[in-house]
């Protein structure tokens, strides 16, 4: 049955029914909503929420959740994440499975509370210190927010990892109908590695910290094995028309819905324009935007940002093609005529050489 959510409370809900049980956070707009829905209903499910005294001290207190075998999770927005960072390298390095949800706003600094990209860097890059990678899913509807919820903690799970879910601050502020799961027991899961999990004669430490250096290589490079396996398995990416599309928009998120219409607009005018919907920010759809331009000239990276995407697609394609950028920032959100007017320029400029 289809319900209309807001898109932070879909977040919440879905999060439940995925066997979330442990909730730890601090309020920040544009995400306020998901904690106030975990305070109000995680309870009645037989968990715990709790509002921590700062960023800091929630994400740590993910960390012993994670740690013990709990399903848990953390929100927060563009300034909490930054303040999170070194728990989350911890996780990343102790290797705990945990969900953090990262709904975007507009910085640098305190910025604004309006709805923006610019995290793509913090997310995708680790973020903290260390060799670290998290993976990074990018929802582009309500129902897709809910859906990845419970594609994150399966895959943390699986690869017992941080996983973040990126949305900026439209998508989580925006209604929507949705449809959730039927609601799982996750107390089956596999956490033979927690500490008080197993025979209980073993002392089981789950740290970041090793003093030896080839020890800390070799955790090093095994931690890079792992991600290259996700690369490997994990990878996701949404075609839009570009079978045969002349023209490929690559964009994630909300600008990736503006830029569908910006292709249903253009193809009406005759213009073969497609679309590339990274969903995975983390690891980057590379395999899948060649395949998406392999007949175009063109690649127009659209961001909220002023451009940091489009460096993973330049990465990706720029030996095999032009790759140009178009941006907005500071929460102002680009418009459909907008995108396809840049789009109909870059080809009448490439066109007139």
């Amino acid at each position: 049955m289809k319900v209309l959510k807001k898109g932070n409370e879909a977040i919440g809900e879905a999060a439940i029914r995925a066997g979330c049980r442990y909730f730890f956070g601090y309020p920040i707009t544009p995400q306020n909503e998901i904690p106030e829905y975990m305070a109000k209903m995680l309870p009645s499910a037989g968990g715990v929420f709790l509002q921590a005294e700062s960023e800091l001290a929630a994400i740590n207190m993910v960390y012993g959740a994670a740690a013990a075998g709990a399903r848990v999770m953390t929100s927060s927005s563009g300034p909490g994440i930054s303040l999170k960072q070194e728990g989350i390298s911890f996780l990343a390095g102790a290797e705990l499975p945990c969900l953090i949800v990262d709904v975007m706003r507009s910085g640098p600094g305190l910025g604004g509370i309006l709805p923006s990209q610019a995290d793509y860097f913090q997310a995708t890059r680790g973020g903290g210190h260390g060799d670290y990678r998290t993976v990074v899913y990018a929802p582009a509807s309500v129902q897709e927010m809910a859906d990845l919820v419970g594609k994150s903690f399966e895959t943390a799970d699986r690869y017992r990892t941080p996983v973040l879910l990126a949305a900026d601050g439209s998508l989580g502020q925006m209604m929507e109908q949705v449809e959730f799961p039927e609601p799982i027991d996750a107390s089956s899961r596999d956490t033979s590695w927690a500490v008080g999990q197993g025979d209980g004669k073993s002392r089981k430490v789950l740290s970041s910290l090793n003093l030896d250096a080839k020890s800390m290589e070799r955790h090093n490079l095994d931690l890079q094995a792992k991600y290259d396996k996700i690369k490997e398995c994990e990878t996701m990416a949404e075609h839009y028309y570009t079978e045969d599309a002349e023209a490929v928009l690559v964009a994630y998120g909300m600008a990736a819905r503006i830029c569908k219409g910006a292709v249903d607009e253009l193809r009406a005018e005759g213009i073969r324009a497609g679309l590339l919907r990274p969903i995975t920010l983390f690891p980057f759809p590379e395999r899948e935007l060649k395949e998406a331009v392999r007949n175009a000239g063109l690649a127009l990276a659209v961001e909220m940002s002023l451009g940091q995407m489009v460096e993973d697609v330049r990465l990706a394609v720029g030996c095999i093609l032009p790759v140009e950028f178009y941006g907005r920032t500071g929460g102002v959100v680009p418009t459909v005529k907008e995108i396809s007017g840049v789009l109909k320029d870059l080809m009448k400029r490439g066109a007139d050489k």
